[in-house]
């Protein structure tokens, strides 16, 4: 499993890594962090880079979006990363699974889609971005 998940389905701060697909690392984006206690009032682009979800072709998509669905819930939005059909195909599944996790609670979320460029083993490669934001 590529994602690590906590008992209440947040992202470990440490993912574990199995294949190039999973070794995404964006050089322009801030190491996964949780900010503890931070102001609700953070710039947008601080609270684009402080979560990022890597998901792999072998990523369950129910855990994902138990991540997806608690990184909402504290940040109001979330970042997923994918690199290729396989990956990309179980981030959208988790995208769908936590919108319907979420809606239980009056929460509802859009996914903007996009490209990105990501360093792996200093080779440059481009990902599909998914940026999950409330309504």
């Amino acid at each position: 499993m590529s994602l690590e998940t906590s008992p209440d389905n947040l992202p470990s701060e440490s993912t574990t890594i199995n294949t190039q697909e999973d070794r995404m690392t964006n050089a322009q984006s801030l190491p996964l962090a949780r900010a503890v206690g931070a102001s609700a009032h953070r710039s947008a682009e601080t609270q684009r880079s402080a979560e990022v979800l890597k998901v792999s072709t072998r990523s369950r998509p129910s855990a994902v979006a138990g991540a997806i669905a608690g990184v909402i819930r504290e940040n109001g939005m979330a970042e997923v990363q994918s690199i290729g059909a396989g990956a990309t195909n179980q981030a959208i599944k988790a995208v769908a699974i936590a919108r319907s996790y979420l809606s239980e609670e009056g929460i509802d979320i859009v996914c903007i889609p996009s490209f990105i460029d990501v360093a792996i083993d200093d080779e440059e490669r481009t990902a599909i971005r998914l940026l999950i934001e409330r309504r």
